[in-house]
């Protein structure tokens, strides 16, 4: 089983970015957040925002530079969901698991767009 926990959006300054949105959709800014990742609780789906050194700003609708974001999926287990996104099309692209069994993979999706397979100690999906 696979929920979207995150929506993501990079940025040179997340708490900045952050705040505006938090005016925006009208909900606090996670107590938690800082410098290099901010987050807005907004249902059951954390909108944040990711630090990228040396960010360049979308040109859209140019693709000189497209649109930046991923999503994280938090899984039960990584083997089941792993071979079920690659047979869809996925490619992992970086495996960050621990040796407790916890993290995250990267994956690409059929078209080049980033999401993330997320494990974390304490997280429960019904």
């Amino acid at each position: 089983m696979l929920k979207l926990t995150d929506f993501i959006i990079d940025c040179p300054d997340p708490m900045e970015l952050a705040r505006f949105y938090s005016e925006v959709v009208g909900r606090p800014v996670k107590e938690d957040s800082d410098d290099d990742w901010a987050g807005i609780t907004y249902g059951e789906v954390e909108l944040a925002f990711q630090r990228v050194d040396d960010y360049h700003a979308p040109t859209w609708p140019s693709s000189e530079h497209p649109k930046q974001y991923h999503l994280d999926f938090e899984v039960d287990e990584f083997g089941p969901e792993q071979r079920r996104v690659t047979e869809l099309g996925a490619t992992l692209r970086q495996n960050f698991i621990n040796d407790k069994g916890y993290g995250w993979q990267v994956y690409t999706d059929p078209i080049g767009h980033p999401f993330c397979l997320c494990r974390n100690p304490g997280a429960v999906w019904p």
